[in-house]
């Protein structure tokens, strides 16, 4: 199935090169959940703050049983500050 994943602020450094507008579109197993297609990213847990599948929030504990579908948008924000 393709899956597009979004990372925005600094996660964006870790999309693989040649990615372009903070996003790229993957392969992934049928139904992989959201923890198994940001495992390859290595993404440290602690930036990722908020994860949304589709603009649904997934909370931390529901991650590794979350399972995509073809076509899914999945994007993440780590925590942001501001004044």
């Amino acid at each position: 199935m393709r899956v597009t994943v979004k990372l925005y602020a600094t996660l964006g450094d870790y999309l693989p090169p040649g990615s372009k507008h903070n996003r790229v579109e993957l392969a992934a197993a049928d139904h992989a959940t959201v923890s198994e297609v940001l495992a390859p990213f290595a993404l440290p847990p602690r930036l990722t703050h908020l994860v949304l599948v589709n603009g649904v929030f997934i909370p931390p504990e529901e991650r590794a049983a979350c399972r995509l579908n073809d076509g899914d948008v999945l994007a993440v924000w780590p925590p942001i500050a501001g004044g």
